[in-house]
């Protein structure tokens, strides 16, 4: 007996083969034609609580959750596990480059069949590039982890929806990664006392891990990637609520260690090219940008630049600084706030984070090139 192949899966492999062999017969001279066919199907994000759509939700013992208001009082679906008031940073590139939904959590069981096509987000909030990096929360998914299980479960189900090899596939999806800032705040800075490992030296074995996971996925068929800087974390209402009896308006110890680490990062773009042919990579310094806001907050729509938009426990009333209280006020102007909590920032800078990310023309915001140029270059494998 012949068994039958379903029409929906043969018309699905047959669309992404013919994308596939045009992509591939096409020459450099007509580079012009590739790039009106190119485009981006979807996203596989990792990384920590500024791109966590909601992983945590569903760690049984972890404490770094934002299902709960105020968090998601602009977001469309309520409290989702986003750490903002409104979209972060990837559901906004998601409008930018018109997927057509969200992007899925990898922890949601509903998260499987048709749903994971535009892609999965396995960031975890508080968690790190290092394994240990996030344990005093609790349970959280490390980087290793999250692209474990990118490995293993999504991507043999992947390959089935859609009937081709990752190969074929994953050239059309971007992979986002955002983390490292957690592995200074709630890892090295906290140790520091039990360790004599300075901050170069660090933060060198920091990237050096970061490059082979890169690597990993690379050799697991992804192609485009986008690396989020570090954030300036010596200036959000956590790091300051330290130095609220100084005159000085960050931490410059914490901002110096993100410098560092994002330094190394956009290095790693271009050492990391010839050692991963066809592979093409994006910069977004965020760090900059809020720093920019930060600096003339006035110019760019912004009042408020060091102060959290929701309440905010203290480590004295049995908080951690940094999460919004369960069920607390949250500030009426949002949009004119850099900070929604201790840390994150508020929707209105994520949108700027998001519209330079995907057609800043400037090096020193998106290197060597944004986003847009991204989605529509031609991946040869």
């Amino acid at each position: 007996m012949v068994r039958k192949t379903p029409i929906k899966l043969i018309f699905s492999c047959l669309s992404v083969l013919a994308y596939s062999s045009t992509c591939s017969t096409t020459t450099s001279h007509s580079s012009g034609a590739v790039k009106e066919r190119a485009g981006i199907k979807g996203f596989f994000i990792f990384g920590s609580s500024l791109v966590d759509n909601g992983n945590n939700n569903y760690l049984q013992n972890s404490i770094a959750k934002a299902d709960y208001l105020p968090y998601g009082i602009d977001f469309p679906l309520g409290p989702t596990g986003r750490f903002t008031n409104g979209k972060n940073v990837v559901d906004l590139l998601g409008d930018h480059l018109k997927l057509p939904s969200f992007i899925p959590v990898f922890t949601d069981p509903s998260t499987k069949g048709s749903k994971i096509v535009h892609g999965v987000n396995y960031a975890s909030g508080s968690s790190g590039i290092l394994d240990d990096t996030g344990s005093l929360v609790g349970q959280v998914i490390n980087l290793n982890q999250q692209i474990r299980n990118f490995e293993k479960v999504t991507l043999p189900e992947l390959e089935a929806q859609v009937g081709c090899r990752s190969g074929v596939v994953l050239p059309n999806y971007l992979f986002i990664v955002g983390t490292g800032g957690n592995d200074y705040s709630f890892n090295y800075f906290l140790s520091k006392s039990d360790s004599n490992v300075s901050l170069q030296a660090f933060t060198a074995n920091l990237t050096a891990a970061l490059s082979q996971q890169l690597k990993k996925l690379y050799n697991l068929g992804a192609r485009k990637f986008v690396l989020m800087s570090v954030n300036p974390i010596g200036c959000s209402p956590m790091a300051m609520a330290m130095i609220i009896m100084t005159n000085r308006r960050c931490i410059q110890g914490l901002n110096r260690a993100a410098h560092l680490f994002n330094t190394y990062l956009k290095s790693l773009i271009d050492t990391s090219k010839p050692l991963m042919p066809g592979s093409t990579f994006v910069y977004v310094n965020s760090y900059k940008i809020i720093r920019d806001i930060i600096k003339n907050p006035i110019s760019k729509g912004f009042k408020e630049t060091s102060s959290p938009c929701c309440e905010v426990a203290s480590l004295s009333e049995g908080g951690n600084g940094v999460l919004c209280k369960r069920g607390g006020r949250a500030c009426a102007e949002r949009s004119s706030h850099v900070f929604f909590d201790g840390l994150h920032p508020t929707e209105a800078v994520n949108i700027q984070i998001a519209s330079k990310a995907y057609e800043s023309d400037l090096k020193t915001e998106v290197y060597p090139t944004n986003i847009k140029n991204l989605a529509k270059s031609y991946v040869s494998n």
